[in-house]
């Protein structure tokens, strides 16, 4: 094709604000005032699967989600708060996350920023469990300086036993722990991701089933203590009975929960597929709501993390 001739260019919807123009971000505003922002994490997920795991777990779903749904997404925060998954200085394991205060700035940064473009209901979407410990204060400074909605909404693993209760998709009985760090949901949504990279990045010989135990210093002096899960709750006598800061790495020998050796990039795309028709749902329900803007200027804030 000669440099002069002219080729006609389908003009197909952007859905990534990241990838638009400021055009294109202010047609979105005329349809809509929502907008998702995926929230994931890097961190270690085992000897089997890469640190980017729980960002798929979210980045997927919302793009998905935002067609079925004709919303905008922003671009994935791959970065969460995972400080239990570093381990000893010196020995690598891929992990890199924000301290508490510093990602609660972030969220409140990105969320002033989007409702100064005009958007009124901010959806973060998170693959991490552990982000929705820290989130709470930006999110709550947010909505009570703006009157935006604004919530963290669920793609993480250990939601989605419940989330897809009665499909039949997933196949680890309770015991296997289907939705734990590096299972059956994590392994089937990366390996499902892989179909679509081209390249191998699950390495399911790598590892064995792994299952958590109490860690060391405390199983050394008491036997009432069980572990079940990556909860951050120690158990006694088959009772949660309280919150401890623990490592992961100090009740997961591998950073593995349970069984991975059901996965399948079929199932995974199930997975994602049916996150996202949950999650478009729940989209649409958002637009219904009544939503007031207030002090919408980003200049104008007052957040302070706690």
């Amino acid at each position: 094709m000669e440099w002069e001739e002219k080729k006609e260019v389908k003009k197909e919807k952007i859905y990534n604000l990241f990838r638009c123009g400021y055009l294109e971000v202010r047609e979105w505003l005329k349809e809509t005032d929502v907008v998702l922002i995926p929230l994931g994490s890097t961190e270690q997920h085992g000897r089997h699967l890469p640190v980017c795991v729980d960002s798929i777990a979210t980045e997927l779903p919302c793009q998905i989600a935002a067609e079925m749904a004709n919303v905008p997404y922003y671009q994935l925060i791959p970065i969460g708060y995972s400080p239990q998954h570093l381990h000893a200085p010196g020995v690598g394991s891929g992990t890199i996350c924000f301290s508490a205060t510093t990602y609660q700035n972030i969220l409140y940064e990105i969320g002033r920023c989007l409702i100064h473009n005009g958007f009124k209901k901010l959806i973060f979407a998170t693959g991490h469990t552990s982000n929705v410990k820290v989130v709470d204060g930006a999110l709550r400074a947010i909505r009570n300086e703006t009157g935006a909605f604004v919530c963290c909404y669920r793609n993480d693993a250990e939601a989605v036993p419940d989330l897809l209760k009665g499909t039949g998709i997933l196949e680890n009985p309770p015991e296997e722990t289907p939705g734990w760090h590096g299972s059956e949901v994590e392994a089937s949504e990366t390996l499902y991701f892989e179909t679509l990279y081209g390249k191998k990045i699950v390495h399911l010989e790598r590892t064995d089933k792994d299952f958590p135990h109490p860690p060391k210093w405390i199983s050394e002096v008491s036997t009432k203590f069980s572990k079940k899960n990556g909860s951050p709750y120690l158990t006694m006598n088959g009772l949660d009975v309280a919150w401890v800061p623990m490592d992961h790495q100090e009740y997961s020998d591998t950073g593995l929960i349970g069984n991975p050796f059901r996965a399948s990039a079929e199932k995974g795309k199930k997975i994602i597929y049916a996150k996202a028709k949950i999650m478009a749902e729940f989209i649409e329900e958002v637009k219904k709501i009544k939503v007031e803007i207030r002090n919408q200027d980003y200049w104008n804030r007052t957040f302070r993390p706690f």
